[in-house]
Formats: structure tokens, sequence, C-alpha cells
């Protein structure tokens, strides 16, 4: 197995095993891209699950960070997209599940299985609340940013010159900000990094790219947004865009409790072994 943390981390060249996860392997997936193996209790009653996410470029994350799509209302606020909720029969009961076609893509809540995030309330198809972007205070919180109130679009209208108090990162690459999502009056509040840049923008405009990637990032960002499930899914700390100069880390998600880096302007195609459903 290659060596994943970055050169000159000062790390130990070893990867530990993950909370709730044991192994991580490379497996070939129909062509479309590499699968991304965690290993999970038994793995029953789950399956393989494909999504989009941003890369992971360096450090022991194992796989990308899965994208949650956004919109627009008339007012401006962003909001997540939840997947519609269907009712299927399975093994003769009839069970909610909520995935909807998107992007040429399947989007469906299974893509946020990792961390225990499965398991938040906001997550439920039984969640009694809205998909809007709430700001949320804390450590890990921009200095420009409220500590509370939906997010708006015009917050971020100096995306193209915004610069992080710490001076990291080109003056173009964008502008960065933390909110939760379907949080409201739930024990655990589920965490998004936002970012407004202009080169999305730019790629969906060339064209340049993989044909699928381009298409669910048309999709699932509008004006240049976009929104990360902001759990690193090495040790599920919580990263931050333009937060380290850290060696390549500059104009990328970085987390710093072990060096894992994320490029959000690499959107790829990835999957895993999804966890089994929380019993009800």
């Amino acid at each position: 197995m290659s060596d994943k943390y970055p050169e000159d981390s000062g790390r130990r060249r070893f990867v530990k095993g993950v909370v709730g996860s044991a192994a991580m392997a490379g497996v070939g997936a129909g062509g479309v891209a590499a699968v991304d193996t965690i290993t999970n209790r038994t793995g029953q009653g789950g399956g393989q699950t494909t999504y989009f996410g941003v890369e992971n470029t360096a450090g022991p994350a194992p796989r990308a960070m899965p994208m949650v799509p956004i919109e627009i209302d008339d007012e401006g606020f962003i909001r997540g997209v939840y997947p519609d909720i269907q009712e299927v029969e399975r093994q003769g009961e009839t069970v909610e599940v909520a995935r909807m076609e998107l992007g040429g893509a399947t989007y469906e809540v299974d893509w946020f299985q990792y961390c225990g995030v499965q398991e938040y309330a906001g997550l439920s198809p039984s969640y009694e609340g809205d998909n809007y972007f709430r700001y949320t205070g804390g450590p890990s919180s921009y200095d420009w940013q409220p500590t509370s109130g939906r997010v708006n679009i015009a917050d971020f209208e100096d995306y193209q010159s915004w610069e992080p108090g710490n001076g990291v990162g080109d003056a173009d690459v964008g502008k960065g900000g933390m909110a939760s999502w379907r949080s409201q009056d739930v024990e655990n509040a589920i965490p998004i990094q936002l970012i407004r840049s202009q080169r999305l923008e730019e790629k969906i405009q060339s064209g340049d790219g993989d044909d699928a990637a381009l298409q669910w990032l048309e999709a699932a960002t509008q004006d240049g947004m976009m929104a990360v499930l902001n759990k690193c899914t090495h040790f599920c700390c919580v990263p931050g865009f333009r937060s380290s100069g850290y060696q390549t880390a500059d104009n990328k998600i970085y987390c710093p409790c072990h060096q894992s880096i994320y490029d959000p302007f690499s959107i790829v195609n990835r999957s895993f072994v999804a966890f089994p459903r929380p019993e009800q």
C-alpha cells in the first residue's frame, strides 16, 4: 500500500484502524472509478454505494468527502437537497428510502453513512425541519461569518477576492464558510463546508474533465457555490477550506488532525460499502 501521508509530515508511516472501520482497498468499478472500501460491522443490510465527492489528494484519509447538492431560493437563501422520500417493499415490509436521480447519478442518503452520521436524526426521512443551511459558531468557523441564521448567497459576494485572516491561498480561489444542515432541534449537527469559487464556474463552463463528474457538478452546484459533508473520512475530524498553508493545502480543504488534504475542485466518483441501516 502506498504511503498516503504528505512528504515530510513527520507522521508515523502506517494507517490506524478507523473507528467503526477497518480496511481500505482499491478495486476496479466497471471502468468508471476506483472503489474505496470501508468495512463496517458485518455489512448486512448495507451494500455498495457510489457517490460524488471532493478528492482526497494527500494524507491518510481513505476516500473522498461526499458532496451535498444545493439549491438557492428566490431570496438567495441556500439549502441542501435531501433525496426524494420513497416507500419500497423490502422483505415483506414497507420502508422509507431517500433516493433520487440527479445530475446523471443516483443520489441517496446512503452517501453520508460514515463517522456515525448515518444515525443522526437529521438524515432520517422522518426529520422535522427544513433543508436550509445555518451558520454555526465554534472554533472551526470563519471570522467573517455570523454565529447563527440561514446562509445567503449574498454573504459570499466577495468570493472572487476574499482573503482569510490567516493569509492562506490565492486571492481568486474562493471563499469558505461553515454551516449545519438538517440540524434544528436535534442532538447531533450535520457539519457542512461551503465554498463559493469562480474555479467551479469555470470548470463547468469549460467542459474540461470527466463527463459524468461535470454533469453532476452542474446539477449539484449553483453560482459557483458548493457544499460538502465536512467530516474527514479518516478519523471524522472537521477540516477547513484555506485553513492552513501546510505544504500543498493552501488552496484546498485541510484536516489538521492527521494532515489529510482534499481538492474541492477535483470531483470524483467513488464507491464504498455502506453501513447496515440502523434498527428502528
